[in-house]
Parts: C-alpha cells; structure tokens; sequence
C-alpha cells in the first residue's frame, strides 16, 4: 500500500491507555472473556455479545493502562486508512446524490465503553451502529498475523474497510431493516441475515478498494492477495474448525471462508453498490 503520503483522518479517538469501566458499572469476569473469545471464534455478531457482556457480572473497579503514543505509527496508519473509506465514500455517495456521514474509529486497549456496552477485545474489532463508531483493539492486528495467518498492511486496512462497510449498511437503512427482521426470525434464520449482511460488508470494503486506487492509485502488487487471506482466515467454517474441531453451518454469522472470499473480491472487480445485493441472491 502506498499510503505514505495520504492525508490523516481527525475522526480517530484514541483510547489507548485510558482507565476504562463497563457502560453498565458491572465487572466482566474471566470466565466472561473466556466464553466471549469462544462466541467470536464461533462467528458470533459482536453486538449481540456485548450486549450480553453489558449486562452481566459484578460492579467494576477502573482498570488503570499505561498511556500509549498518540502519535505513533500504529495510529498514523488507520488514520491513513480512514481517511481513504472517507475519501471513497463521500465520493460514491455524492455521485448518487446523498450525502456521507462519517464515522469515528476508536483504538481501544483490553475494554472501552461504547452505546452498544461494553467492548472488549475478545470479540475482535466490531461497528456500533447505536454511536456510530468503529472500535479495534490493534492488538487484533497480531493476532491477524500470527494466529491467523494474514499478515500485512492491506489484511489490516481491509479489516477496518469491513468494518465502515457496516456503517454504510447503517447510513443506507440496511442494517435497521435486518435487525427489525431478525429480532422475529428462528435463531437460524437470524443467522442466516447476520451472514448475507457480513458478506455484504466485505463485498463493500472490495468497492472501496477498488474505488479508491482508481481515484488514486495506491494499491501495491500482493495487496488484494493479503485481503483474501484475511477474509478466508476469518470464515465461520474455518474457526469454528480452529475452536471446536466441527463445523455447524446453521451457525454461521459472518459466512464461510469460500463465500468472505467471493464477496469482497465481487466488490474489487465490478467497483459497484449495487452489486453487493446480498439479500435477494440464491447463491451466497
């Protein structure tokens, strides 16, 4: 990526360091994380866990963090990177006539307070349509990496594109209109919307990324690779395989490794919105 020069966004809070305690006054447990770590590996949608996370557990003590950098080149980087989602967005929006909101990005370190409860990063980074607001803890980039073997700087600023993919879904009334179905659908046919709506996402970030290097061109030879390894390395199937040994597609929320894939690389090559139709198509 070739983002050395590109502008900084202003909408990143940087949290890192901060005391934090749940939005609620209540305690999250280590048996709490622990089974929020087995939720996200098992493709649960982080607002449903934090919502959950929100409201158990005992009144909390602060939780005291050394300071980090404000200006280190961690945070320059997703300011970078948002700037770009900015950049794109408002300029697909306008060509439709609309205006775009912009979201802000949160760097949090362990826990944050946010309008859905409480964050944490167990459940990965995650979109909060009740502030709109992006949260990651970077320490998910390593994890990226390591753990799951997509390393690079483009896996990492596709991670954060998914995300504002989900605050576009907000700002087009999309995700409303799947929550209100969802809350009276089976628990599998909730499910199955949470799955057409992440695919969607990640069909979006490859609409940004194509967009983007063709209003300036900054993708690098291997970038659009890092994305897909991130995409497959974050599939249902493949973590449900990683924690559990089995895999159960009923269960799936954010789609299996085949279909992330298919769908953001959809997004690259037709550069389109419309494209990214989830919800009336057979064949995910």
């Amino acid at each position: 990526m070739k983002l050395e020069d590109e502008r900084e966004s202003s909408n990143v809070e940087d949290r890192r360091g901060a005391s934090s305690t749940g939005g609620t006054g209540r305690r999250i447990g280590l048996g709490t994380v622990a089974i929020a770590l087995v939720a996200m590996l098992m493709g649960a949608d982080p607002s449903t866990v934090i919502s959950l996370l929100a409201g158990s557990g005992q009144d909390a003590p602060q939780v005291s963090r050394q300071a980090a950098p404000v200006d280190d080149e961690a945070s320059r980087f997703v300011r970078r990177v948002l700037a770009k989602t900015e950049d794109t967005w408002g300029a697909i929006f306008k060509a439709s006539g609309a205006q775009y909101r912009e979201p802000t990005l949160v760097l949090f370190s362990g826990a944050t307070r946010t309008a859905c409860g409480l964050g944490e990063t167990a459940m990965g980074p995650f979109y909060c349509p009740a502030d709109q607001k992006v949260y990651i803890d970077l320490a998910f980039n390593r994890e990226l990496a390591t753990r799951f073997g997509a390393p690079g700087e483009f896996a990492q600023a596709y991670v954060i594109a998914h995300e504002v993919g989900h605050h576009v879904q907000n700002l087009l009334g999309i995700a409303a209109k799947v929550q209100e179905v969802r809350a009276r659908a089976s628990e599998r046919d909730a499910n199955a919307l949470s799955v057409r709506l992440e695919l969607q996402a990640d069909c979006f970030a490859g609409v940004w990324a194509r967009t983007a290097d063709e209003m300036k061109s900054f993708l690098e030879r291997g970038d659009i690779e890092q994305a897909l390894r991130a995409a497959a390395a974050i599939g249902d199937d493949r973590l449900q395989q990683q924690s559990a040994g089995r895999v159960v597609p009923d269960s799936f929320t954010h789609g299996s490794s085949e279909q992330r894939v298919r769908w953001f690389t959809r997004g690259f090559e037709t550069g389109s919105v419309k494209a990214c139709d989830t919800f009336t198509t057979r064949a995910l």
